[in-house]
């Protein structure tokens, strides 16, 4: 008779412990799934835009289409890149940059020097290097063509971008599924953890 108030204390700490953990649980689980879904939107509303000085919050976000950069960041992948001058680069830092100002496409290399007052130019040149390649670039890129300075990549999120640029429609329908699967899963669950504690309920009165 004595040992069954330790034993509901024992219940309580025990649920309360439990309820803290699944707390902080579900807010790792927002958290994280915000941040995605702010890589996501930025990206995609970055990949959309049409200014040629577009970026978001001083970020700019590109797709790895050439394996030049393997396997540090392969085809597919989403870099972000943090806009910066050429003063803040260093040797080793991965740059995205445009290499030619007669072509709109950009190139995501590997510093491997760094050049001030190239040629007496009074601007900074970097030599760079795709991490795949044998060799370094046969052009010298100045800083007017700098982009900024690779933060970190995302692996193959580069083709979800560019499947949602050409089937929207598709990937709205997808993400309305994918809510309703996940409300009906957590629905389920919900309903077996109350029978189950009711079980447990029930096994209590039973054994007192």
């Amino acid at each position: 008779m004595t040992a069954k108030p330790d034993k509901e204390e024992a219940i309580i700490e025990n649920d309360e412990k439990q309820g803290k953990g699944k707390a902080f649980d579900i807010i790792k689980k927002v958290l994280i799934n915000l941040i995605a879904l702010l890589i996501l939107v930025g990206a995609f509303i970055f990949a959309n835009s049409q200014s040629p000085d577009k970026s978001i919050f001083g970020f700019r976000f590109y797709t790895v289409l050439t394996p030049s950069m393997s396997p540090t960041y392969n085809v597919g992948d989403l870099v972000i890149v943090k806009m910066a001058e050429g003063n803040e680069i260093a040797v080793g830092d991965i740059i995205t940059f445009n290499p030619s100002e007669d072509s709109d496409a950009y190139l995501t290399h590997r510093v491997t020097a760094v050049m001030p007052d190239h040629n007496g130019t009074s601007m900074i040149f970097f030599k760079t290097k795709g991490d795949a390649n044998t060799d370094e670039d046969s052009f010298e890129t100045p800083e007017l063509r700098l982009v900024g300075k690779v933060v970190f990549g995302i692996p193959k999120l580069g083709y979800v971008i560019r499947f949602i640029q050409l089937r929207w429609y598709i990937a709205v329908g997808v993400v309305v599924l994918l809510f309703v699967f996940i409300g009906l899963m957590r629905y389920y669950f919900a309903l077996k953890k109350d029978d189950d504690d009711d079980t447990e309920d029930s096994d209590d009165d039973i054994n007192g």
